[in-house]
């Protein structure tokens, strides 16, 4: 596993304009409301919910395809022009390859369909002009509505407008519970509207300048900073050096942004190439996105204190401060551990930052003076799992606000400050956001009158790699699933639900499911037995160290494995099924405890692989002649010879992630980090590397922004593609 350390005018704020002026007339789409299911062939069409289903089995298809394949079914007959679907699907604000999007999303329908371009049942292709569906649909009989109901127009993206309209009414009822309860406090807020409306994947910090926010988007393969102003619009890129940035903070006259970088060091020189340092500290001057390295520091986490004239810096553990050209470093403090988003107050007199616990992996939020004392946790026991981070001062420094996550869902807090010198009892929390989406990554505004914020709908589709048609592809109806595994006899597989971390299993179809875990665990990266009757897992549920778990395949009680206090993560079977290797997680325990463990199941004793120090991450072959390990640093695959019981080196590379053996032992397959990503498989007998899938541009997610990948039963590369949403909002801050 490698985890990888978001009164409502919503609908028109979205840059959409209004319903009328977007939509298609019903006479022209052929639909109406009383009517809106048609019936193709043995398909149904469900115009109204986009839903597909094949003789009453659901099929998926993604949003685009979807919408174009309502627009041709509604219209039976007819050329669809090209230029019309780009103003249907996209309309005037066009930022997308609109020839290859409609050419994937033809490909995609028909594909579902089981449709042949070359003699076509249902789409047709008209040369350089359009399509023409060529089925003539019926509608399903459905109760009459009343004549007003008839006399509107719809359009298959107005669905998506109605459900976004639906969730905002959702968020705005949420805000008004929680805004009657809490009617005398320091801080309300109010009036969702959107200011982004792609779905892209956004990362926090959000910094504005009172005209632009500032913020990284994109996938985990690639990540760039993006601007958009402040009453929403289109998002741009903000050009520099750095490739996959960080962003930590932004000064106060607006002018630079403080930021880390995943990517090559731009300014250095390795033999000939850019050298790689994740942790440079940067300046990133706006609006020219010029970048400056400040001194030969490296960071964590950094922020301008007000003046400008300083900088906060967390690094390794400990706080210090710098002079903005990165001079007179001092140590001010040491933390109980890794310092993120660190936040001066208004006045200078004080900071407030994120630190995460290395033996839990929760966040907790911290104060301290400027010149280190008084170092505290600011919210100690108020939530019995601290999960707060990223917080944010008001400019009139009267509150603090920042995210916290219960219960599985994450909102935004304003924590009140002490109203009075005679105030002994600390102000408590009041809850700002309690919407259906997850809340994340709040700022305020300069004058202190809006919060912005991440909204975030995690969802997956899981997908197969189709070397025929040399793309990804839905696989199992596109279930929002990670972490498969197949039996041995194969007719069984095993799952992890993505984001709700059920342990699911179903057979070879993905039919007759069983669900194994509830909620209280987060059972990860499961392993099928080789006799196929359990399945070994480790548990990564938060606030304690990862451990091993067996349960058998059709149901009952997990049992722990190895009763050491420590953490334990990737457990892989011998052939024989008497034994499991694991690694600990380097995060928990020590990096020289590092290695590859064995456990015997039989005399239950724990042993450490000769040589496999620094090693993590074993598979072993399903021949059972290898084990396979990565270096601590990820630059190097290390294969343990088990008759010999001698390491040598497989492959060395810029960055590798997820491994999986092939069914016949003769390959790894492993996923390339870097600037063009890709799923790569090694052959074992002498080491050559060749690609197999490029992943320049999907869009991944998983577990805690993990990047699994995944094998079928015939070796087809696996990956669950990012299919949520995450949009900037602006609200509202209402003080009294």
């Amino acid at each position: 596993m490698e985890i990888i350390c978001r009164n409502l005018y919503f609908p028109l704020a979205m840059g959409w304009g209004s319903f009328e002026s977007r939509t298609l007339p019903i006479d022209r789409l052929g639909v109406h409301l009383n009517s809106d299911v048609l019936q193709f062939g043995e398909f149904e069409l469900d115009v109204h919910n986009h839903r597909l289903r094949r003789s009453g089995s659901e099929m998926k298809l993604e949003r685009i395809p979807m919408e174009l394949l309502i627009m041709l079914a509604s219209r039976p007959g007819e050329l669809v022009r090209r230029e019309e679907i780009v103003q249907e699907l996209w309309g005037n604000e066009i930022n997308v390859d609109t020839e290859n999007a409609i050419n994937t999303a033809v490909r995609k329908i028909r594909q579902v369909l089981s449709d042949d371009s070359s003699s076509p049942r249902f789409v047709q292709t008209i040369s350089k002009r359009g399509y023409r569906f060529l089925a003539e649909p019926t509608r399903a009989a459905v109760p009459p509505q009343s004549p007003a109901s008839t006399s509107q127009t719809v359009r298959p993206k107005t669905i998506r407008w109605t459900l976004l309209a639906g969730i905002a009414a959702l968020l705005g009822a949420g805000l008004v519970v929680w805004n009657i309860r809490h009617s005398g406090t320091v801080l309300r807020v109010s009036n969702y509207v959107a200011l982004t409306h792609d779905g892209l994947p956004k990362q926090g910090p959000l910094l504005t300048d009172g005209v632009r926010i500032y913020f990284v988007s994109g996938s985990l393969n690639h990540r760039s900073i993006s601007q958009i102003s402040v009453n929403g619009g289109e998002a741009s890129t903000l050009v520099s050096a750095l490739q996959s940035p960080r962003l930590m903070d932004i000064s106060s006259n607006g002018s630079e942004l403080l930021a880390a970088s995943f990517g090559p060091d731009p300014g250095a020189s390795v033999g000939g190439r850019a050298g790689r340092n994740e942790s440079a500290l940067w300046s990133i001057s706006l609006p020219s996105g010029n970048v400056r390295r400040i001194g030969d520091l490296l960071a964590d986490a950094a922020a301008f204190a007000p003046d400008g004239q300083k900088i906060a810096v967390g690094l390794n553990n400990a706080l210090y401060v710098i002079n903005d050209d990165g001079t007179d470093q001092r140590k001010i403090a040491q933390l109980p551990g890794t310092a993120s988003s660190i936040r001066w107050s208004p006045d200078g007199k004080r900071l407030r930052l994120t630190i995460m616990n290395p033996k839990t992996l929760r966040s907790s939020l911290w104060e301290l003076l400027k010149d280190g004392a008084s170092l505290h946790e600011v919210l100690s026991g108020w939530n019995p799992v601290p999960d707060e981070c990223c917080g944010w001062w008001s400019p009139d420094g009267r509150f603090y606000v920042f995210q916290s996550t219960r219960d599985g869902r994450t909102d935004i807090w304003a924590l009140p400050a002490r109203s009075g010198l005679f105030d002994r009892k600390p102000p408590e929390p009041l809850q700002l956001t309690a919407g259906p989406i997850n809340s994340l990554a709040p700022e305020m505004s300069s004058d202190g009158r809006k919060l912005y914020m991440i909204g975030r709908q995690l969802r997956g589709e899981l997908n197969r790699y189709d070397a025929r048609l040399k793309q990804f592809v839905p696989y199992l109806n596109g279930v929002s699933a990670e972490f498969l595994d197949f039996s041995r006899d194969g007719k069984w597989m095993a799952y992890v639900g993505f984001p709700d971390h059920l342990l699911w299993r179903c057979d070879i179809q993905g039919d007759h499911c069983l669900q194994l875990t509830g909620p209280g665990m987060q059972p990860t990266a499961p392993r099928w037995s080789p006799d196929s009757t359990r399945i070994a897992f480790f548990d990564a549920a938060p606030g304690k160290p990862f451990k091993l778990f067996i349960m058998p395949a059709n149901g009952g009680s997990p049992r722990a494995v190895v009763d050491e206090p420590w953490s334990e993560i990737d457990p892989n079977w011998s052939p024989d099924g008497q034994m499991l290797v694991f690694s600990h997680f380097p995060v928990f325990d020590r990096q020289e405890d590092l290695g590859i463990y064995s456990f015997d199941l039989v005399t239950n004793r724990v042993g450490k692989l000769p040589g496999s120090d620094g090693l993590w991450m074993p598979r072993w072959s399903p021949d059972g002649n290898f084990i396979l390990g990565r270096s601590a640093d990820s630059l190097s695959l290390m294969l343990f010879d088990v008759p010999r019981q001698t390491w040598h080196e497989l492959a060395r590379g810029e960055s590798f992630g997820y491994a999986n053996w092939s069914s016949d032992s003769r390959f790894v397959y492993v996923l390339k980090r870097g600037n063009e990503p890709a799923i790569e498989r090694i052959r074992v007998s002498d080491g050559r590397i060749e690609a197999v899938a490029g992943l320049t541009g999907v869009r991944q997610t998983g577990f805690r922004n993990a990047v699994w990948t995944g094998l079928t039963p015939d070796n087809d590369p696996l990956i669950l593609r990012d299919v949520g949403t995450e949009e900037l909002y602006s609200l509202d801050a209402i003080v009294p």
